[in-house]
């Protein structure tokens, strides 16, 4: 007999055990017993079957249900030798009802013990002693393995869950950086070339037609980064990202010096470095004021350093992009160090993945 894992649909499996309950009625049906004996036999039926029952129906059955159907085996087998059964039963719900695999088999020597004690002083044949017996023990000892094997089953279930959720909470968390990067920065530099438009818009308006007209490419390609972000596939060119970022930052008025040398990243490597380098100039354009920014790209010992540096009013307080910043910048095995005494300067370093290209290099 074996039983399957709790909070489970069960279907017919325990109504079709409880053909091993018939050996308790064939001896009041084959001895013709009487009234009394029957009635006792229906007591001893009820009892069973809301024990047996219990274990299918509640969630955290009593672990003294097999103590239970012991005393019931022990009661009723001085008249009738078919109660061995009620140690079957016992001995199948022990695996299941204790974790441990030591625990299950002390029980079922427990359930042996009785057994044997009681074929011992009450003289019965030796088939009580093979069925309450050597049945319990051969039942009660498979279902160990089928106990053991559904809780690992079960665990595995809920480590599964458990990564499902993390991964759906992961994506959700870089989509969501993904889009503050993207739109902080764009929204960003079209407020700014609205605002230099309607300036130059009365005495220049050649000019502003031009800023106009870049407020919608920047526009579309906003649309079109947002499109290809939610289907994961946006790629980040640094070069193109440094351009821009020297743009945006001119735009605001900011003097702009950089320099840069040859940093050979994975993909993934350059897109991370293009999203925060695009966050890093969102933030000197939004919170800073400054008047100079300094960009700094370079590799040392083997890792990739970013430096951006403004002389703006600085700040204490570590926003979303920022925090974004540094799970993107930690996820890739580096840090990001903020520094904001005079100005904001952060300093940004990465392990460099070691490519082919690399090697060949």
């Amino acid at each position: 007999m074996r039983l399957l894992p709790k909070n489970r649909d069960h279907g017919w499996a325990p109504y079709t055990w409880l053909v091993y309950y018939c050996f308790f009625l064939l001896n009041p049906i084959l001895h013709h017993a009487g009234w009394k004996e029957w009635l006792a036999t229906g007591l001893g039926t009820a009892a069973f079957l809301a024990l047996y029952f219990s274990f299918f129906w509640f969630k955290r059955p009593w672990n003294l249900l097999n103590i239970a159907g012991m005393v019931l085996g022990v009661s009723f087998s001085p008249f009738n030798e078919g109660a061995c059964t009620f140690f079957v039963f016992a001995a199948a719900f022990i695996p299941f009802a204790v974790e441990k695999e030591s625990t299950a088999l002390k029980l079922l020597a427990t359930v042996l013990a009785v057994v044997t004690l009681e074929w011992w002083l009450l003289h019965f044949s030796g088939w009580f002693l093979f069925y309450g017996g050597g049945l319990s023990t051969v039942v009660g000892a498979g279902n160990i393995f089928f106990a053991q094997r559904n809780r690992a089953n079960e665990r595995l279930r809920k480590a599964n869950e458990e990564i499902e959720h993390l991964a759906k909470v992961a994506e959700r968390e870089r989509i969501a950086r993904d889009l503050h990067d993207v739109l902080g920065h764009t929204l960003s530099v079209i407020i700014l070339k609205s605002e230099l438009a309607g300036k130059l818009v009365d005495h220049d308006p050649e000019r502003a037609k031009a800023e106009i007209a870049d407020v919608e490419q920047t526009s579309r390609a906003a649309l079109a980064d947002v499109r290809s972000t939610i289907r994961g596939y946006r790629a980040h060119s640094l070069e193109a990202e440094l351009n821009q970022a020297k743009a945006t930052l001119e735009t605001a008025g900011v003097t702009v010096t950089s320099e840069s040398e040859e940093v050979r990243q994975t993909p993934a490597q350059e897109s991370v470095v293009a999203l925060v380098v695009r966050e890093a100039v969102t933030n000197v354009v939004r919170h800073a004021q400054a008047r100079n920014c300094h960009l700094r790209l370079m590799p040392i010992n083997g890792n990739c350093r970013i430096d951006i540096q403004d002389d703006g009013r600085g700040g204490a307080v570590e926003g979303n992009g920022l925090r974004g910043m540094r799970e993107r910048i930690e996820a890739l095995g580096g840090t990001l160090e903020r520094e904001n005494s005079v100005g904001t300067r952060l300093s940004i370093q990465f392990p460099l993945t070691q490519t082919k290209e690399n090697i060949n290099h």
